[in-house]
């Protein structure tokens, strides 16, 4: 069951270059997930990169916040059509997490608390194009969007960018994830309009 808001105020912005083609322009961050949020304790959260090697690196809370951190001011794109334009997060890029993480795969699984999946390819979370955030606008992200921490991968549409993340898994397949397997796209960029299969 997905879960909505109760709506929210959206226009069309054709003229904006930030605005991928078939995209409305929200002020407000509407919140849309497959199911409920989780309640996860700080004491008890995990962050786990498990390699196709069954090689696992984990990361407490604390540990995690020892990392170094990163502010980035972004524009977000939901499938659903509304997009937020410089929105700002705080969080850990994955090129810091995968550092010490030995892999040949092209490809990684996102876990969620709560079960949800999402598939996503290596190149598009390395680079300098994906983090684990835990602020949006100055604030602890609020569980309805995430928090404590959630996957960020601005440049595909948002279902990519998993909430209440615990972790990835690499695949040497891109396997598809819970919304892929229902229709979505493999990869979901939205300058190209990657909506559905």
């Amino acid at each position: 069951m997905a879960v909505f808001s109760r709506g929210f105020g959206a226009r069309r912005r054709e003229s904006d270059p930030r605005l991928p083609p078939g995209q409305y322009l929200t002020e407000d961050f509407p919140v849309l997930s497959a199911g409920p949020t989780p309640d996860v304790d700080l004491d008890e959260w995990r962050f786990t990169i498990r390699t196709e090697k069954d090689m696992q690196t984990t990361w407490t809370w604390d540990q995690f916040m020892a990392l170094p951190i990163e502010n980035v001011d972004t524009d977000i794109h939901c499938v659903t059509r509304w997009s937020k334009l410089g929105t700002q997060w705080r969080g850990v890029s994955l090129d810091t997490l995968f550092e010490d993480v030995d892999t040949d795969v092209e490809y990684a699984m996102a876990l969620s608390y709560g079960g949800y999946t999402t598939n996503v390819p290596l190149e598009d979370l390395l680079g300098g194009k994906a983090w684990i955030a835990f602020e949006f606008d100055g604030e602890p992200l609020e569980p309805e969007h995430g928090g404590p921490a959630r996957l960020l991968v601005p440049h595909l549409y948002f279902w990519k960018s998993a909430k209440w993340v615990r972790g990835l898994v690499l695949h040497h397949h891109d396997d598809p994830g819970f919304w892929e397997q229902n229709g979505y796209h493999l990869h979901g960029d939205p300058w190209t309009e990657e909506r559905y299969w």
